[in-house]
């Protein structure tokens, strides 16, 4: 792995779809603990590659299952 890769991740498109659920399971366990104790640059970089991880999982599912129990209201 290179530098620039261990600072800003893994381009979300080369990783394959073991690899994007592990990295956005990872994020989201951390998200609380980095939003309430995080410095600014962490929570920064934090919200920058959930975004991109996904970004990566819409672009793969588009017509993911929605389950129709959770819709709280017609959009």
């Amino acid at each position: 792995m290179t530098d620039a890769e261990t600072e800003i991740g893994v381009d979300p498109a080369t990783l394959d779809d073991e690899d994007l659920f592990r990295e956005l399971s990872s994020l989201y366990r951390a998200r609380m603990s980095t939003l309430r104790h995080g410095p600014d640059a962490a929570l920064d970089n934090h919200f920058r590659r959930t975004a991109e991880l996904e970004t990566e999982y819409m672009t793969r599912y588009p017509g993911r299952e929605v389950d129709p129990s959770r819709l709280t209201q017609d959009f």
